[in-house]
């Protein structure tokens, strides 16, 4: 179905029953990637997922401003409204990890609980930040000067991913799919909107959050490891898990484990069986 939010036309899937859970996926991502949590969650979840904006069948604004950090999270609190609900669960992976985040620190009265799979509060100092982000401007203008198909041929191949090489045939050409499916602009304007370079730093706002937070990452992917065992001394209520044998994107590379995760945490802090 298609939502408006603040203007924007936002593509957005609703399946189960119980407590809502919102999930937000990956930079060339969609809601698609989170298909497989139906059978594990939607008995006993209500699961929102989310076409972020450039991505999916969401709407690509031609400003990149309007991908800002903070459009995107009043965007989350429009979502939320608009389905009548005050608190939330919520999953993001990589990118929207930090936007799970800056939403959660931003209005931490809505969140019940937080699951962040590779994510991170951001960069902590000016320099780091103007530095991702001139990467980001590089790579956006690689993206609309070069076209999808050959960016997906190098992002596919970047170092985060190499293990990702791994799994089946046929879940490689699925994703391949998902990310050629995206557009010039919106990925584009993604970067330089809401890319880590863009976006405020959270770190110092993790000892203020008092709901739960579950940090899944892969043993394999040590810089998001290290990242997610400095959060998790500064959060009061982090539950760390390190799933063996994966990389970045541990729901897709270990589905069956990462489900268990997710759906463990999130019974415990309901107390739904």
């Amino acid at each position: 179905m298609i939502v408006t939010l603040r203007g924007i036309a936002y593509h957005i899937e609703m399946s189960g029953q119980g407590e809502t859970v919102l999930l937000l996926h990956g930079f060339t991502g969609s809601l698609a990637t989170w298909q497989f949590l139906d059978q594990a969650l939607g008995d006993r979840f209500r699961l929102v997922k989310i076409d972020l904006m450039g991505h999916g069948q969401t709407a690509c604004p031609a400003d990149p401003r309007r991908y800002a950090m903070d459009e995107a999270v009043n965007d989350l609190a429009a979502l939320i409204d608009r389905l009548g609900l005050e608190k939330v669960h919520i999953l993001g992976y990589s990118m929207g990890g930090r936007l799970a985040l800056g939403f959660a620190c931003t209005c931490p009265d809505r969140v019940r609980s937080l699951i962040l799979e590779s994510a991170s509060p951001g960069l902590a100092d000016e320099d780091s930040r103007k530095a991702r982000r001139l990467h980001d401007r590089k790579l956006a203008d690689f993206i609309r000067h070069s076209g999808i198909r050959r960016f997906v041929d190098y992002w596919e191949n970047i170092p985060l991913f190499e293990s990702q090489k791994q799994m089946a045939a046929e879940k490689r050409e699925k994703l391949r799919r998902e990310r050629l499916a995206c557009s010039e602009n919106g990925l584009a304007g993604s970067l330089l909107g809401m890319g880590t370079g863009s976006q405020p730093s959270w770190w110092d706002d993790l000892d203020s959050l008092s709901f739960p937070v579950l940090l899944l990452t892969g043993r394999l992917d040590r810089k998001f490891c290290r990242i997610a065992d400095q959060m998790g001394k500064r959060l009061k209520k982090a539950d760390r898990q390190v799933i063996g044998s994966a990389g970045h994107a541990v729901h897709l590379e270990k589905e069956s484990v990462f489900s268990q995760k997710a759906l463990k945490f999130l019974i415990d802090r309901t107390g739904r069986k």
